[in-house]
C-alpha cells in the first residue's frame, strides 16, 4: 500500500498542514501507518501537489512559521475513490497495515467498498483457520545445536501458537461483527 494514499484519506476528512498530519499520524493514526518521519510526508505531499492532486494554501501564522494547508481536489478525489474501489488482496499476514488504512478510508467514502474490504478479509482468515488451525506442528529435531532446550522449544512454539490462534479468532469475530454491522446500518464498534 501507498502511503499517498493514507494522506488522501486524511485530506479528504479536512485539510491539514504537513505538521499537522504527522502529528496525527504519530496518535490516533498509529495503527494506520508505521512512524511518518516528517521528510517522508513533506516530500509526499510535494509530489501529490505536483500531480494535481492536493493543492496548499498558506496560513500566515502570527509570531511563528508559515505553514502550508493541503487540501484534496478533484483529482486526488478521483485518484483515492479509485483506490477504495479497487480489489483488496489480503496479505498472509492478518491485521496488517493495508487492511487497516483502505478500511478506515473506504467506510465512510463507500460502504459497499467497505462490505467488500471487510468480506474478503473475513473469507481469506477463515480459509487460512480451516488450512492451518489443525495442521501437523510437531517439531522435528536433526542434529540440534548444542544446549537447544528442545522441550523448552516445543512449549514456546505450543505458547506462540495459542496466542496466534486465539488473536486470529478475536480477529475474525470482530471482521464478522464489522460485515454484520456494516451491511445491517448498525453502528461499528
Amino acid at each position: 500500500m501507498k502511503f499517498e494514499y493514507v494522506l488522501l484519506g486524511l485530506l479528504a476528512r479536512r485539510p491539514y498542514s504537513g505538521y499537522d498530519l504527522r502529528k496525527w499520524l504519530e496518535t490516533e493514526g498509529q495503527f494506520l501507518w508505521a512512524r511518518a518521519h516528517h521528510s517522508q510526508i513533506y516530500r509526499k505531499l510535494g509530489q501529490m501537489e505536483a500531480d494535481g492532486w492536493v493543492r496548499h494554501e498558506v496560513d500566515a501564522r502570527e509570531g511563528r512559521p508559515d505553514a502550508k494547508v493541503y487540501r484534496l481536489t478533484p483529482p486526488g478525489r478521483e485518484v483515492l475513490m479509485e483506490w477504495v474501489r479497487s480489489p483488496y488482496e489480503p496479505p498472509s499476514r492478518f491485521q496488517e497495515i493495508d487492511f487497516l488504512a483502505r478500511f478506515s478510508v473506504a467506510a465512510p467514502l463507500d460502504k459497499d467498498a467497505a462490505i467488500r474490504i471487510v468480506g474478503t478479509e473475513l473469507d481469506y482468515r477463515r480459509a487460512q483457520i480451516a488450512k492451518n488451525r489443525d495442521r501437523d506442528r510437531t517439531l522435528r529435531y536433526e542434529d540440534p545445536a548444542p544446549g537447544l532446550d528442545q522441550d523448552l522449544d516445543r512449549q514456546v512454539h505450543d505458547a506462540l501458537h495459542t496466542l496466534g490462534a486465539a488473536a486470529m479468532d478475536r480477529w475474525v469475530a470482530w471482521l464478522e461483527r464489522t460485515l454484520r454491522n456494516l451491511t445491517e446500518g448498525k453502528p461499528v464498534r
